[in-house]
């Protein structure tokens, strides 16, 4: 009898591509976003998901049913999945991804202890120069992924539900340092992660964190004609933070007010006096309600010269 396997997936595009390659086992789909919006360490908890929908409702209105059908119910069909005698974890190399792995891994080390688990890397492929996602990979590739695919010992485990509780604190600081003090880890696209992570803080400079500066800066060097065609050029540049379209249309929102027009994209004065760092956006953009993790958004700011976080004390 063949070894009776779970895979634990990124998205859905990731499930039906191993499901087109006759991968054997069963499937899930972690469908979240974890990478924003408030979230707690108790993963799977009723308080967790009361959270998380708040957030995807206020931010993206997500109704409840959708919340239902689209997430939970997935998540309730892998708690009823106790009999397998080994966990694959399938997440791509991004900050999107690598938040939801952890919470997985959190998940798993509470009410699957002692079972087989084991993780797919993506990422830098052989001699590639540009990471690769599991999606952009070749059956051969996958293939050999798979086949090479690491066994995560408990100090593994361990290792990535202490990332985890690090991500639900109410300060990022911590996460600044804590993968230099694991050189072995098996994660190895959590470092790049982080360090993205830490930079989704505004900056002292200007108000603005690293994307949205990166966003004022592409319109500022080229013409988009649509606020979809700019979008459409962020993802397909976006090589560490593994955003959608909704998501960027959502960053693009909060920073309306530097745009005299989004058909075509234009900045307005203020938007290239912010991107001059000529004038400071900080409290005009400032979101009490806005939250990385355990995180609030606005509490701490990013100092690019050093690239060091610093904490705002009332």
């Amino acid at each position: 009898m063949g070894t009776k396997i779970l895979h634990i997936t990124n998205g859905d595009h990731t499930t039906n591509y191993l499901k087109s390659l006759q991968f054997s086992g069963e499937f899930i789909t972690w469908r979240e976003m974890l990478c924003e919006g408030k979230t707690t360490t108790d993963v799977g908890s009723e308080t967790f998901w009361k959270n998380r929908f708040e957030f995807l409702k206020s931010s993206y209105k997500v109704t409840k049913q959708k919340f239902i059908d689209y997430t939970l119910k997935e998540y309730r069909s892998l708690c009823n999945k106790k009999s397998n005698d080994e966990i694959v974890l399938w997440f791509d190399y991004d900050l999107f991804c690598q938040i939801n792995m952890v919470a997985v891994i959190s998940w798993l080390k509470r009410y699957r202890q002692g079972y087989h688990i084991t993780l797919v890397n993506s990422g830098k492929i052989g001699k590639t120069k540009k990471p690769k996602c599991i999606n952009d990979l070749t059956e051969k590739q996958i293939e050999t992924q798979f086949k090479n695919r690491i066994t995560l010992a408990q100090d593994d485990i361990e290792y990535a539900d202490y990332i985890w509780q690090l991500y639900c604190s109410d300060s990022p600081l911590r996460l600044e340092t804590v993968h230099k003090f694991n050189p072995m880890s098996p994660f190895q696209n959590m470092t790049a992660a982080l360090e993205a992570h830490i930079k989704r803080f505004p900056t002292v400079e200007n108000g603005l964190n690293f994307e949205e500066n990166k966003i004022l800066q592409k319109v500022d060097a080229k013409n988009f004609t649509s606020k979809e065609k700019l979008i459409e050029d962020l993802i397909k540049n976006d090589t560490i933070y593994g955003f959608s379209d909704i998501q960027y249309d959502l960053k693009l929102n909060n920073l309306k007010k530097l745009f005299t027009s989004f058909d075509p994209v234009k900045l307005n004065r203020n938007g290239k006096k912010v991107l001059d760092n000529q004038l400071n956006f900080y409290g005009q953009i400032r979101d009490d309600a806005s939250y990385f993790g355990g995180a609030r958004k606005y509490s701490f700011l990013y100092h690019t010269p050093s690239n060091k976080l610093m904490q705002i004390t009332a």
